[in-house]
């Protein structure tokens, strides 16, 4: 995480609308089509009479990822603000949304009861909650451990260049709770990205910043296949990885620095010709970091060698703009690019939060080209820990554990929610329009459903159109709210 850079200078005190609920034309009645059991044959509605469901979070948290009543379309010609949707418009494919499981993610949530615990996974990756679907974990420790560690430490002075002490088991927790997350959802995708090399492959020694001795680039890639096959046989695939969290930060405890072009010789002499070897499908993602910075993708895609490797680029939004992606995309149009993450502080406000992620992340990521939004870690406890010495101490999960029978859902579980619960795997970015300080993204679902997400960043509500297919749905939203609209 990158601490110096809080964007609670994003959170704003918006005056928000009372309590009055959501109101549609024509809102007698509740769709009696649930979430999930989607008929391809619908065309995706916009047909005279088909229900538009809705589910709304508001920023003053009265109302809280709730469905509300229907609206329907009608053949009335629109007027005023109207987001038009084109399905004939096909942008990237999404690969999921979710969260970084962390080590102390897996702490906390295990010291839930057992049956509690499963009901917080169930709600969290099940098809009945909001059905995350993609999860990015750390190779070793990440800052949100309750310890630094990585797979291959070794006493102080000594090395191990054949990696003969390779070892996951101080993550034997984490592995475990992966599993029961495959029960639930056994397409769950993960990215697997580390915080450190050893200590002992590293030229300052130390957990904090130093970069990898160029002597063992070799061993680092044997490293990543070590982990990658580890995985494997837990059951686990890893269906990509970057080669460094940050890596232009390396304050954090633990961290790297690895410049553009060391992360471009590491990949094309080494990590790619060892997956390739190992006959890894394992996609090798670059970057993983801030939008401010699109130069450094750039380089590592403009290298002949090490292109060819490389599936594509990640990036971090605590400085620059989210339409970095875009630029990164429209150069290589041929390579993905993902978000992978943002956290939200234990000083933010509900609504800020709600309006700028939802805005940036989510609407924002998938609005340029991006294949995952995810939000920072999944859980911790009542004091935003666990975390290392020099880790964050101010980053709040989606979920916050209370003790072994309770848990409070915090502002990225509904961040997120509005998406994934209702965009799965494999669904399709398809064009919409955004007006008014609306912003706006749609999806055509594999079964043929279209889901609009849509912010309202205005302080009052606002009455607006949607139109598909040359028929008009008439909706309202409240002020600073967050609303999906499925038909």
């Amino acid at each position: 995480m990158k601490l110096q850079n809080s964007y609670s200078f994003f959170l704003r005190g918006a005056a928000l609308c009372g309590v009055a609920l959501l109101s549609f034309l024509n809102c007698s009645s509740t769709t009696t089509d649930p979430v999930g059991s989607e008929n391809p044959g619908n065309g995706g509605g916009g047909a005279i009479g088909d229900p538009v469901e809705v589910w709304l979070t508001k920023g003053d948290q009265s109302i809280k990822l709730q469905k509300q009543n229907t609206a329907y379309f009608s053949g009335t010609s629109a007027t005023g603000t109207i987001i038009d949707i084109d399905a004939s418009q096909v942008f990237q494919t999404v690969d999921g949304f979710g969260y970084t499981l962390t080590g102390g993610s897996v702490q906390v949530i295990n010291q839930l009861s057992a049956a509690k615990k499963q009901e917080l996974l169930n709600d969290l990756f099940g098809a009945s909650g909001i059905a995350v679907n993609y999860l990015r974990i750390s190779i070793g420790a990440s800052d949100l451990n309750s310890e630094v560690f990585t797979y291959n430490d070794m006493p102080s002075g000594q090395t191990d260049a054949t990696l003969s002490q390779f070892s996951l088991t101080k993550d034997a927790a984490l592995v475990q709770m992966l599993k029961d997350i495959l029960i639930i959802n056994p397409n769950i995708k993960i990215l697997a990205t580390p915080w450190t090399a050893p200590v002992w492959m590293k030229d300052n020694g130390n957990s904090i910043g130093g970069s990898l001795k160029t002597q063992y680039y070799s061993a680092y890639a044997q490293y990543f296949v070590k982990y990658i096959k580890a995985m494997q046989a837990q059951g686990i695939k890893i269906d990509a990885i970057t080669p460094q969290n940050e890596p232009l930060h390396p304050g954090n405890n633990p961290s790297m620095y690895m410049t553009a072009a060391d992360q471009t010789t590491f990949i094309k002499n080494n990590l790619g010709p060892a997956f390739q070897a190992a006959n890894l499908t394992t996609k090798i993602i670059a970057y993983d970091h801030n939008c401010d910075d699109p130069s450094y993708p750039l380089t590592v895609l403009n290298d002949t060698a090490a292109n060819p490797f490389v599936d594509g680029s990640a990036f971090h939004l605590y400085a620059g703009d989210i339409s970095a992606l875009s630029t990164v995309h429209n150069l290589f149009p041929n390579k993905n690019v993902y978000f992978t993450e943002q956290w939200t502080s234990s000083t933010g406000s509900f609504s800020g939060d709600l309006d700028w992620h939802v805005k940036n992340v989510v609407i924002g990521s998938m609005r340029n080209w991006s294949k995952t939004a995810l939000e920072w870690n999944v859980a911790n406890d009542a004091a935003f820990g666990p975390h290392t010495t020099g880790g964050c101490t101010q980053c709040k999960g989606a979920v916050t554990v209370t003790g072994s029978a309770a848990y409070d859902k915090n502002v990225a579980y509904y961040i997120i929610a509005h998406a994934s619960k209702f965009v799965p795997v494999n669904s399709q970015r398809i064009a919409s329009t955004q007006s008014d300080n609306l912003s706006t993204v749609a999806f055509k679902t594999p079964a043929g459903k279209t889901v609009l997400i849509v912010q309202n960043s205005n302080s009052t509500d606002k009455t607006f159109n949607i139109k598909y297919n040359q028929k008009t749905a008439s909706v309202s939203i409240p002020g600073i709210s967050t609303a999906t609209y499925i038909f």
